[in-house]
C-alpha cells in the first residue's frame, strides 16, 4: 500500500486535486463511464460520468485470489439450488407467510413447476460481494456479504474503468502500478450468447427486459452492443410491452411484435415497486415459455437473504455438494455470522443478540439494491416493533463486517473533492450455462470494486453511494 500514500502526498495542495479530477473526469467520458442525469434519466442528451474514485484501490492479491476461486463454487451452488425446489420451499417457508411479494415469486415458481419446465437451458449471471478485515499480525481474510442472481449490474461499466485509471497513474506520473483488465463484457455476453445459441433458433432475438428510468442504461448497452457485434439482435422491452404485445404459441414459444425470443434477460422485476398486477401475468407467461431466462425464477429465488441465511446452517452446503469437502470448506470459510429471526428458540437468541449490541450486526430485509440495510439502534427500533409477531420472520440478522479503511478521493457530479477514508467491496461476477444435465459453461468472469466514505453504512452506485473503482494488487 506504499504506492497508495505516496500518491496522496503529491496532492499537496487544492489546485492540484482539482487538476487530476478534470482529467479524470475528461477521461471517463472518453472511455465510455457514462450515466444518465437524475434530472433527465431518459435523455440520451444530458449525461454525465458515474461516480467513480481518483485512484485505484489496494487489494491484497491473496484475497483477490482466494475471491476468483470461489467464484465458480458459487456458480455451482446456485445452479444446484435452482434444480431443488424441496430446498428453496423449506428455506422460503416462513419469509412467504409474511412477505407478499416473496409470495408472489414463489407462486409463480411453483406455477411453472406443475405445468412443467419448457426450456432445458439455464443460465446464471451472478455476482457473489465481499468485505475483508485485516486481523491480527496483519492477517486478512474474507467475508462474503451477498450474492446477486437477478439484474446483476455492473460489469459494463466496470469493464471500463481500468483505461481510466491507467490514464490518470500516468498524468500523476506514477509508473509501478499494475491496473488489471477487467474483461466482463466480453464474457457476459459470451454466457449469453451460448445459452442463446443453445436454444436453437437462429432467427430469434434476445430481449433485455428493461425499466421505464434508463439512468443506468450505459451499463447495459455495453453488453447489448457486443451482442450486436455477435450478429445477435437484441431488443429492449418493458413489462407493459410484454402485457400488451407478447404471447405464447402452441409449442410455448415466446413472441413479442411477431419476433421470437431466444433468451430473456432480466435488468428489472427484482423489487416490488416494480410490478403491477398485469406485470405479474406478464412474468408467468415469460417464466412458462420455451424462452431462456436470464435468471429463470428458481434462480431468482435463490438470491434472497433468507436461502443465503439458510446455506450457513450445518449440513446444508453438504447437501449440495456430498462427497466434495474442499468445496464446502472454501464457501464455509467466507461466510459471515448469518442468524434466522424465525418463531422459536433460535430466533430469540439472535432477537437478544441484536438488542444487546446492534452495532454488531446488520438488519437485512428480503429486497435487492442498496439502501435497504438497517443499522445501528435502528434495529432495535425496527425489532421492538416485531419482536412478538410473524413479521420478524421477513428479516435475517447478519453480523457486520468492519473492513479497514483506505485513503481516496471519490468523484461525483456535484460533491466537492477530497482525500477521505474509504472502505471497499470487491464483487466477482460469474457465469453459467446448463443444457439438460451438463453444465457447458462454468467461469470467472471479471469484477467489480465499488468504493465508498467509510461514514456510509449502506447504498449502492445507484443509490448515490459507492464509487466505481479498479482493485490494484498488492
Amino acid at each position: 500500500m506504499a504506492y497508495h500514500s505516496a500518491l496522496c502526498d503529491i496532492l499537496v495542495d487544492e489546485a492540484q486535486l482539482e487538476q487530476f479530477a478534470l482529467v479524470a473526469k475528461d477521461s471517463a467520458f472518453r472511455h465510455g463511464l457514462l450515466m444518465r442525469t437524475k434530472e433527465d434519466p431518459n435523455s440520451p442528451e444530458v449525461l454525465s460520468y458515474a461516480p467513480f474514485t481518483l485512484f485505484p484501490s489496494p487489494i491484497p492479491k491473496s484475497i483477490y485470489e482466494q475471491a476468483k476461486l470461489l467464484q465458480r463454487d458459487f456458480n455451482l451452488l446456485v445452479e444446484k439450488i435452482t434444480q431443488d425446489s424441496k430446498f428453496l420451499e423449506q428455506a422460503l417457508a416462513s419469509i412467504i407467510k409474511v412477505d407478499h411479494f416473496i409470495a408472489r415469486l414463489f407462486e409463480i415458481y411453483r406455477k411453472t413447476l406443475q405445468k412443467g419446465i419448457s426450456s432445458p437451458i439455464t443460465i446464471g449471471l451472478i455476482r457473489s460481494d465481499y468485505m475483508f478485515l485485516c486481523g491480527e499480525e496483519g492477517v486478512t481474510s474474507l467475508k462474503q456479504i451477498e450474492f446477486n442472481t437477478i439484474s446483476v449490474g455492473g460489469g459494463g461499466l466496470a469493464s471500463q474503468v481500468p483505461a481510466v485509471h491507467r490514464h490518470i497513474l500516468k498524468v500523476a506520473g506514477i509508473h509501478n502500478v499494475n491496473i488489471m483488465d477487467n474483461n466482463c463484457i466480453a464474457i457476459l455476453a459470451g454466457a449469453i450468447e451460448k445459452a442463446w445459441s443453445l436454444y436453437g433458433s437462429q432467427g430469434s432475438i434476445i430481449m433485455f427486459l428493461v425499466e421505464d428510468i434508463q439512468m443506468n442504461i450505459y451499463d447495459q448497452r455495453l453488453i447489448e452492443n457486443e451482442l450486436w457485434s455477435r450478429n445477435i439482435p437484441v431488443i429492449r422491452r418493458r413489462f407493459e410491452d410484454i402485457s400488451k404485445r407478447g404471447h405464447l404459441d402452441e409449442e410455448k414459444r415466446l413472441f413479442i411484435d411477431g419476433q421470437e425470443v431466444g433468451l430473456v434477460y432480466y435488468r428489472y422485476g427484482y423489487l416490488p415497486q416494480q410490478y403491477i398486477e398485469k406485470d405479474w401475468e406478464a412474468l408467468l407467461m415469460m417464466e412458462q415459455s420455451r424462452a431462456v431466462k436470464c435468471p429463470n425464477i428458481g434462480a431468482h429465488l435463490a438470491g434472497i437473504k433468507k436461502v443465503q441465511q439458510e446455506l450457513a446452517r450445518p449440513g446444508v452446503l453438504e447437501h449440495f455438494f456430498p462427497g466434495d469437502p474442499e468445496a464446502v470448506s472454501r464457501i464455509r470459510s467466507v461466510f459471515a455470522g448469518l442468524y434466522s429471526l424465525d418463531l422459536g428458540n433460535e430466533g430469540d437468541q439472535a432477537l437478544d443478540m441484536a438488542f444487546a449490541d446492534p452495532d454488531q450486526f446488520v438488519l437485512k430485509p428480503q429486497r435487492e439494491g442498496g439502501g435497504n440495510n438497517i443499522y445501528g439502534d435502528d434495529i432495535c427500533h425496527v425489532l421492538s416493533k416485531v419482536e412478538q409477531s410473524l413479521e420478524r420472520t421477513a428479516f435475517i440478522l447478519m453480523e457486520k463486517i468492519r473492513p479497514q479503511p483506505v485513503r481516496n478521493c471519490i468523484l461525483r457530479r456535484g460533491t466537492l473533492l477530497k482525500i477521505q477514508p474509504c472502505i471497499n467491496e470487491l464483487g466477482m461476477f460469474g457465469v453459467y450455462v446448463r443444457h439438460g444435465t451438463e453444465m457447458t459453461l462454468n467461469e470467472f468472469a471479471g469484477h467489480l470494486l465499488r468504493t465508498k466514505n467509510s461514514e456510509h453504512n449502506d447504498g449502492g452506485l445507484m443509490a448515490g453511494v459507492a464509487a466505481l473503482d479498479s482493485p490494484y494488487l498488492v
